[in-house]
């Protein structure tokens, strides 16, 4: 597979081109296509050279799998954190907290419901 595509779908795609470029223009656009794709491979080959010779021997060790950004799904690394024990830390036996002293809170003092065409307080300060 290329990118997903099946043969059935490339094939479907240059009979298409065939009919939207023309008989006279196809062999041009044919060859055009084979330039850039050698171009392609010869860019991928000359860039993968360059990475093996600046990384040297350590380049073939690498395990590339491990680096393919879609196995980072936040769900399963969250659920993996959550689920593992952290090494090295010990379980310390939960102790009783003192129950917090709340001072009393004075409450607002009730208020009526604005009437038609009264307006409600503006602070300037606040916005």
């Amino acid at each position: 597979m290329f990118f997903g595509l099946t043969i059935e779908k490339l094939l479907l795609i240059g009979v298409i081109a065939a009919f939207v470029i023309g008989p006279e223009r196809l062999p041009r656009y044919a060859e055009s296509l084979a330039n850039f794709t050698r171009r392609a491979r010869d860019w991928v080959s000359s860039a993968r050279t360059r990475v093996r010779d600046e990384m040297g021997e350590d380049f073939d060790d690498v395990d590339w799998k491990t680096l393919d950004p879609r196995q980072y799904d936040p769900r399963r690394i969250i659920r993996e954190a959550l689920l593992d024990d952290a090494p090295g830390v010990a379980s310390v036996p939960a102790v009783a907290a003192p129950a917090p002293i709340t001072p009393p809170v004075a409450s607002a003092p009730a208020r009526e419901p604005f009437r038609a065409g009264e307006r409600p307080p503006f602070d300037a300060e606040a916005t």
